[in-house]
């Protein structure tokens, strides 16, 4: 059971410092689809794949203290913080869960912006279509997010970059 829990622990122990949930959100459905082993199911909500079981996880964690949840105030929103603590460090050492790989990919990700992720995990999603199809799939279903061509051709050039970090 733990062990969902620890893979979790592993991510942010390497990530250091996760600066919101959007962002959380998108990193481990990205994660997940280059078929690394986290298991939490996700849907597809308004700002691109969601998983809810994620969200209780993480609940989870911080109620334990082994995750820190700084909430931020913003001019109309509230930004959350999220790190590991000295006891989820702790936790962490009783689990031999190295996922390979894991290092290059989160630290990677975690240079991008939430909004460019928000694209890269929105293209992963609908990835049983052809790359021509996934354009317009984008402008259709962010269309207030108004992602251009480019930034589009930068996602998958991210994806290929990704995939490419899979065989290391």
């Amino acid at each position: 059971m733990l062990t969902k829990h620890a893979k979790l622990m592993e991510f942010f122990s390497i990530a250091g410092e996760i600066t919101g949930r959007k962002k959380l959100q998108k990193m481990i459905y990205i994660l997940k689809k280059c078929r690394l082993p986290f298991e939490e199911k996700f849907e597809y909500h308004f700002y691109g794949p969601y998983s809810e079981e994620l969200t209780l996880r993480v609940e989870e964690l911080c109620n334990l203290g082994f995750l820190e949840e700084l909430k931020e105030e913003k001019s109309s929103y509230f930004q959350y913080h999220y790190s590991i603590t000295g006891d989820g460090e702790a936790f962490l050492q009783q689990f031999a869960s190295h996922l390979p790989g894991l290092e290059e990919k989160v630290n990677l990700l975690n240079e991008q912006s939430s909004r460019f992720l928000e694209l890269v995990a929105t293209i992963m999603y609908f990835d049983e279509l052809p790359k021509s199809e996934v354009a317009e799939k984008i402008h259709k279903v962010k269309s207030k997010q108004n992602y251009s061509e480019e930034e589009i051709e930068q996602a998958w050039d991210f994806i290929h970059l990704l995939a490419g970090k899979a065989s290391n």
